[in-house]
């Protein structure tokens, strides 16, 4: 009877055990923080702590990350060993394609501390994209060009015009300076992470207006 129910008991575990290997969406991956969704984007904050894993999770649009923190992290396929852990730096930015099926995988954080993204989700790929570049394109997809500011203390972007919706999202603590081209200004203490989401046309230059470096990202829709 023992042996009996040490059988069942081994068989029951290892039907949890299978099931907890499913993919589950990207947005019902409990390390993904879910901070904007609209018609266009989903937007979520990634938090892992040093040492864990997320599920294994689907991605099925064009996206582009936005590292916050410094940490090594290991990529694993269903089905495949876990890949090398690879550094991921503060400021560090991707655009990726879908290309066919939506990606599965799991994200291990290897330390050393807390790793955070922000994950940025394109729901609609155009049709006929934009040929407009409102700035020097530090990377794009299909669904998407990314803009990367990397401020001095008073330092300043040039003047430029925003045709299509866009994010605009700090990866540091920066106090961010705004200027129309009528010359009104507006000063905004931004952290690492802080977005905003803009849906109509915006020319503006972008100024650091603090004592240290910051580092600002503008991704605009195609």
């Amino acid at each position: 009877m023992k042996i009996y129910s040490l059988c069942v008991l081994l068989v029951i575990c290892a039907g949890c055990a299978a099931a907890q290997q499913a993919p589950v969406s990207v947005q019902d991956e409990p390390h993904h923080h879910l901070v904007l969704k609209n018609d266009f984007v989903i937007v979520m904050h990634v938090v892992i702590p040093a040492g864990e894993a997320t599920l294994y999770h689907t991605h099925s649009y064009d996206r582009a990350a936005i590292h916050l923190t410094n940490n090594r992290i290991a990529i694993q396929l269903p089905d495949q060993p876990e890949g090398e852990a690879m550094p991921a730096k503060v400021g560090e930015i991707s655009a990726s394609t879908r290309q066919g099926a939506p990606l599965t995988h799991k994200v291990h954080n290897t330390g050393p501390g807390t790793f955070e993204v922000m994950d940025v989700e394109f729901l609609k790929r155009p049709d006929h994209p934009s040929t407009t570049v409102a700035a020097p394109v530090a990377a794009e997809n299909a669904s998407a060009r990314i803009y990367n500011w990397v401020l001095a203390p008073g330092a300043s972007s040039a003047m430029h015009t925003h045709e299509r919706p866009y994010l605009i999202l700090a990866v540091n603590t920066v106090q961010l300076k705004m200027t129309a081209p009528d010359g009104k200004s507006s000063v905004h203490e931004v952290k690492a992470g802080d977005f905003h989401w803009t849906d109509s046309k915006v020319t503006h230059s972008l100024a650091n207006d603090g004592a240290s470096e910051g580092q600002i990202v503008e991704i605009e829709l195609k």
